[in-house]
């Protein structure tokens, strides 16, 4: 199932600093005028700026999201299939007991939760985040600060260990978070953790111990595809199935499979919510979306797929 596309989605989100945040370079430079710890730089729209990556992005969203799933789940596998649970990534003795399963469906199915959205040495990735970059450089503002190493025993200063650092305190970096062939709980799950990123439950970057590292979080929009499906007579119709649902119906990967191989991923068979937007044809009259625009229509979606991770959290 996951050789193709049932369904996706991509949420267009920017990131504005409350604070210094600082994603450090991972080399240091020769140039005695510049900071002990730059800020990570790349070449974009015509020069050189900084930039938040993708990957720094995706491990701060994977870790707060295996932290909401271990508090209303498990930390280790359980007996039973259908209750929640994250793994620990660093742990590849954790992910022993895959090495035995060859079909692919059923390692996915007795992956974690987490796994199954973020992938693990056995299974890939169905999230994707893009580098956030400024929506205008000269909004930036970058300042250096000073600190000072402490010494763990005494919790004095260390002499000597003084360094300073780059931060960027003030701006605005757009990215876009794709998920594809997803439940809505998965998405629900989403949801939350950019709100708990938003309302300062976590951070990005360099020394969040110390302040640094706090963002708000825009929700610009949402688009919701179903590449298989075509629109016919206000009903979205799946190509090739005998399979119709109401244009403003949202749906998850598990109603656009046959029952043996939705059982054998694991996926709800009723992972369908109603909402305000109605479907429209994709360009070139083939494909299916729904699109929300501004923080208010996006909330909404995400208050709509909550409600399938609430129930998912109900199937023990």
């Amino acid at each position: 199932m996951h050789k193709r596309f049932v369904n996706q989605c991509t949420i267009d989100i920017s990131i504005l600093p409350c604070g210094p945040i600082l994603i450090k370079s991972g080399k240091e430079g020769a140039d005695p005028t510049k900071p002990d710890m730059e800020f990570v730089e790349t070449y974009h729209a015509g020069g050189r700026s900084i930039y938040l990556p993708g990957s720094s992005l995706k491990g701060a969203i994977r870790a707060h999201a295996e932290r909401i799933v271990r508090t209303v789940g498990r930390d280790r596998k359980p007996n039973n299939p259908n209750t929640l649970w994250a793994s620990n990534p660093l742990n590849l003795d954790e992910l022993k007991y895959l090495d035995s399963i060859t079909d692919p469906r059923e390692i996915y199915r007795q992956s974690s939760f987490t796994d199954q959205m973020f992938g693990n040495t056995a299974i890939a990735s169905r999230i994707r985040i893009e580098d956030a970059y400024p929506v205008d450089s000269k909004q930036l503002k970058l300042e250096e600060r000073n600190g000072v190493a402490i010494d763990r025993v005494f919790g004095s200063v260390i002499p000597g260990a003084l360094f300073n650092y780059q931060v960027c305190t003030s701006g605005e970096f757009k990215t876009k978070i794709h998920l594809k062939n997803f439940s809505l709980a998965q998405l629900g799950l989403i949801g939350l953790v950019l709100r708990d990123l938003n309302e300062g439950w976590f951070g990005l970057g360099f020394a969040k111990s110390r302040g640094l590292g706090m963002v708000e979080i825009k929700l610009n929009s949402a688009l919701v595809r179903y590449p298989g499906c075509v629109l016919e007579n206000e009903q979205i119709c799946s190509i090739g199935a005998q399979k119709q649902w109401p244009n403003n119906l949202l749906l998850g990967a598990g109603v656009f499979l046959e029952p043996d191989e939705r059982e054998r991923y694991g996926f709800p068979a009723d992972d369908e919510q109603e909402t305000p937007v109605i479907a429209n044809s994709m360009p070139l009259g083939c494909g299916v979306e729904l699109q929300w625009q501004g923080d208010v229509q996006v909330q909404d979606l995400f208050m709509r797929s909550v409600r399938s991770w609430r129930r998912r959290l109900e199937v023990v």
